[in-house]
């Protein structure tokens, strides 16, 4: 085998046998192929896409590159869940520890920024003393102890997608369909998680941005999933408009805890529901309420035991950025459109995510979304907080942020769109 080969297969729409799959994967993990080979073949596969043949082995090879985990010991079920990205995209942070709540165990691997969209790992780490890195016996006590723990795939869990990860980010490959499905899936599969819910962003701040694409991707990690004995079920959400009302690490943070006291935007109250309900259910859980745990506390209280157990200190002062920019309504009316593509490139300028796999972030950056469409506002009124700690990057982020939003006359009649889309079980 050569990895000339395999990339000229796929550039010329060709299909590659499992030989080939399984030697490129071994090999770029072990260093043979190099970065700028396996982006080559990156870029092919978007362009030129893979079969399900393809997909399901390519898949096993990233999952066969490293080791595979087992929860049995646990007295739980285990149920996961994985959100393809998107803009102010908390809901990992409300969720898992909800679940927790009503009795499920929750082993959630969770992953860097990728592109304009956040990164849950990104955003834990704006706690002080926060760690994502776990070993394997670390995640299964706190898991054991918690009911839930959020943290980095270990270096031995499907390895070649740690490399790949994050050369997709920074190649203009994290949109290929089977790319993504690969990488969700043999990590949530050498997981060892019992159920899966998938949440498959649908729109302009998402990396599916029709329903048909979001559809593709959905069925085909279901049927990875259920291939592989995992109860998968997918949920398709809307993400034309970003969640909440923040989108950057410390910013989701606060409105995360918000959402565990009780409160909190609606939109991500709703979609953190939608998605425990689903991942109790798949866990065989019938008799729990998600809302009740919500209101009640001990979701809070999980949280709290969760960031403790992982070094961090759930009562520290979270990070704030130096300089703000604030970006008025040019008029009265009802604000209609708030594009979350727009704001999640505009957080990214601001230090939200990073430009290179090496780059730090900015806990602090991001972007405060004070209106939401369908709201009134004034002249004036301020329509979203820009926050950074380099001030140089707000004319960048002012350039992403042009034509991302429309204020009608008022008294327009708004109609919003419904968070959940589809169901793919």
């Amino acid at each position: 085998m050569d990895v000339i080969s395999v990339i000229r297969t796929k550039r010329d729409r060709g299909e590659l046998s499992p030989e080939q799959i399984d030697w490129v994967i071994d090999a770029y993990t072990r260093g043979v192929v190099a970065d700028e080979q396996m982006s080559a073949l990156a870029m092919a596969i978007l362009l030129n896409g893979m079969n399900r043949a393809e997909i399901k082995r390519w898949t096993a090879a990233m999952i066969a590159s490293g080791e595979r985990m087992n929860f049995d010991s646990l007295s739980r079920p285990t149920a996961d869940k994985h959100s393809t990205g998107g803009v102010g995209d908390k809901i990992t942070l409300p969720l898992a520890p909800l679940v927790a709540a009503c009795g499920a165990a929750v082993p959630q691997l969770s992953g860097r920024g990728l592109g304009h969209t956040g990164g849950t790992l990104d955003k834990l780490e704006s706690i002080p003393g926060w760690r994502a890195l776990l070993s394997n016996e670390e995640m299964l006590h706190v898991l054991d102890t918690t009911g839930a723990v959020i943290c980095a795939a270990g270096d031995g869990l499907a390895p070649a997608d740690k490399k790949l990860y994050a050369l997709r980010d920074v190649t203009g490959t994290v949109e290929a369909i089977p790319l993504i499905a690969s990488s969700i899936m043999s990590k949530k599969i050498a997981e060892g998680t019992g159920s899966l819910v998938l949440d498959v962003k649908v729109g302009t701040g998402a990396f599916m941005k029709n329903i048909e694409d979001a559809r593709e991707l959905a069925s085909t990690m279901v049927a990875l999933g259920t291939d592989s004995g995992v109860k998968t079920i997918a949920l398709l959400t809307d993400m034309s408009t970003p969640l909440g009302l923040t989108a950057g690490n410390a910013l989701e943070i606060r409105e995360s805890v918000e959402v565990l006291a009780g409160g909190g935007p609606s939109d991500v109250v709703e979609l953190t529901l939608a998605l425990a309900r689903e991942m109790l259910d798949a866990a065989g859980i019938k008799d729990a309420d998600p809302a009740k745990a919500l209101a009640d506390g001990s979701a809070m209280d999980v949280w709290r035991r969760m960031i403790s157990a992982q070094g961090g200190d759930p009562d520290a002062a979270l990070p704030v950025a130096r300089e703000q920019h604030v970006v008025t309504a040019p008029s009265s009316g009802v604000l209609t459109r708030l594009d979350a593509y727009g704001v999640g490139v505009g957080a990214w300028r601001l230090g939200a995510g990073r430009a290179r796999k090496e780059d730090p972030v900015q806990a602090g950056a991001g972007i405060e979304l004070p209106a939401k469409p369908g709201d009134t506002v004034t002249a004036g009124q301020p329509l979203m907080t820009l926050h950074t700690d380099t001030p140089e990057k707000f004319e960048y982020a002012l350039a992403s942020l042009e034509g991302t939003y429309d204020i009608a006359p008022a008294g327009t009649a708004f109609s919003a769109t419904p968070i959940v889309l589809d169901r793919i079980a």
